[in-house]
């Protein structure tokens, strides 16, 4: 078992073409003995986002403080603390920071090879 603090883990600046002011912290990973999952906290800044992309596989998020949008296909929503979301596999996806401070979520992905 892993029991660690946030404040143990390395913040790194996601550094992605059209990202701003965008931070991701890797919670639990493969480099901690996961096989399956990776467990990730992102903080947008004010003002930050993350444009449109896509992968093969899922995501699951859960919003732990601020506020944002969260597009998906052809949909945004407003979420805020307290609300979850999935997007699924192979769908274009995209999130930007609607409110006066930091945005924070927690992400989990499949982990792949």
């Amino acid at each position: 078992m892993i029991v660690s603090h946030i404040s143990d883990v390395e913040k790194e600046k996601v550094e992605m073409e059209g990202v701003e002011g965008v931070w991701i912290q890797w919670l639990i990973a493969k480099k901690d003995g996961a096989e399956n999952y990776a467990m990730r906290l992102f903080t947008l800044e004010k003002g930050g986002k993350i444009p449109i992309h896509q992968h093969p596989w899922e995501h699951e998020i859960f919003v732990l403080e601020g506020q944002g949008v969260i597009g998906a296909g052809e949909e945004e929503k407003e979420v805020k603390a307290g609300n979850f979301a999935y997007v699924e596999p192979e769908i274009p996806h995209w999130y930007r920071n609607t409110g006066d401070g930091d945005w924070k979520f927690l992400c989990v992905i499949p982990i792949k090879e």
